[in-house]
C-alpha cells in the first residue's frame, strides 16, 4: 500500500465527472487499498478517486460515531438519494465542512439531514448506506466529488471569495496542483 498524492481544487480531475468502473480488477483493489491509506494519513473521513488523480466513481469512508463506533467502507459506481434541504442558512457551529482538496480551511454548508447510497463493494456485492447527520453529509460530499463538484463550488458569494484570496495566496488553482499527507504543510 501506499500514500498518495492529494489533487487540489485547480486539478482538471477534480472538476470532470467521473467514469464508471466497468470491471473489479487488481488495480482498483490496489487503487481502494491505497486510498484508504491515504486518507487515514491525511487524516480525512473520505476520499474519493479523483481527489488522487483518479477519474473513477470509487469512494472510501471512515468515521466514528458516540459512542467510538466504526463506521468504514468504499463504494463503487454510487448513486444517491437525500432528502430535501431545510430551508435557511447553514449554522456555522454545526453544519460547516473541509476537504481534503482545499486542506486546511471550513466554512459552513448546508446539506440534506438524510442520504440513502448504493453501489457495489470490492468484492461486486451490492452496497446500501442509509445514515443521517455527519454519515448523511460525508456520503454527499464524496459523491460530489464523482460529479467533479468541490464543497467550495457549493458555497455562497461571500465564502467563494475567500476561498479564492486563499487560493491565490497559496498558489493553487492550477493543473497539477497537489500535497503529500504526512509529508507537506498544508498551511502554506
Amino acid at each position: 500500500m501506499a500514500v498518495l498524492p492529494i489533487r487540489i481544487m485547480g486539478d482538471p480531475v477534480l472538476h470532470a465527472p467521473a467514469a464508471r468502473v466497468d470491471e473489479i480488477t487488481e488495480e482498483v483493489r490496489t487503487l481502494v487499498a491505497d486510498m484508504f491509506e491515504t486518507m487515514d494519513a491525511a487524516p480525512g473521513v473520505g476520499l474519493a478517486a479523483p481527489q488522487v488523480g483518479v477519474g473513477l466513481r470509487i469512494f472510501t469512508y471512515t468515521y466514528e460515531d458516540d459512542e467510538g463506533l466504526p463506521w468504514r467502507g468504499v463504494v463503487i459506481n454510487p448513486e444517491l438519494w437525500i432528502r430535501p434541504l431545510e430551508p435557511g442558512y447553514p449554522d456555522p457551529d454545526d453544519e460547516s465542512e473541509g476537504c481534503l482538496s482545499f486542506p486546511g480551511e471550513r466554512f459552513p454548508l448546508r446539506r440534506s439531514d438524510a442520504a440513502l447510497l448504493t453501489g457495489v463493494d470490492l468484492d461486486g456485492q451490492p452496497v446500501r448506506v442509509e445514515v443521517t447527520g455527519w454519515r448523511a453529509r460525508i456520503l454527499q460530499h464524496e459523491f460530489d466529488h464523482l460529479d467533479g463538484i468541490l464543497y467550495i463550488d457549493r458555497l455562497d458569494d461571500e465564502d467563494a471569495r475567500v476561498v479564492a484570496k486563499i487560493a491565490k495566496k497559496r498558489k493553487w488553482g492550477k493543473p497539477g496542483a497537489s500535497w503529500m499527507p504526512g509529508v507537506d504543510d498544508i498551511d502554506a
